[in-house]
């Protein structure tokens, strides 16, 4: 799934264990569409984020850049410490390209298992 998103806050790596760091960042969505009356509704949806990769994406990823991820959505549900219902969806994901920041674009992608990057294309043209 491919989504296109406005950072809410810069991202923040964490440490979840001794050899795994996950980079956390929020990507907001805004949409609108107009209902069978005609008048405009506006959605706003928000994603948690979250990077396995690599932490050194943190760097680029700072609040109010534009970013396309691709990944997996899921969503979750809790209970508030005010007793009420709560919903969110997160997004883990395993590319990231940033737009938008007035320098050429930059990616940061999983790595595809071909690490050979020497190996020369034998397609014919």
């Amino acid at each position: 799934m491919n989504i296109t998103g406005r950072l809410t806050t810069d991202a923040q790596v964490r440490n979840v264990s001794n050899s795994k760091t996950v980079v956390n960042f929020s990507v907001v969505i805004n949409d609108s569409y107009k209902n069978k009356a005609g008048e405009r509704i506006e959605q706003t949806t928000y994603f948690d984020c979250a990077y396995w990769i690599s932490p050194n994406v943190a760097k680029i990823l700072k609040k109010g850049a534009v970013v396309e991820l691709t990944g997996k959505v899921s969503a979750r549900a809790w209970t508030g410490s005010d007793g009420q219902p709560h919903a969110g969806l997160n997004f883990n994901t395993s590319q990231i390209k940033l737009h938008g920041s007035g320098k050429k674009a930059e990616t940061a992608k999983a790595p595809t298992g071909n690490s050979n990057d020497d190996e020369k294309d034998d397609l014919p043209f």
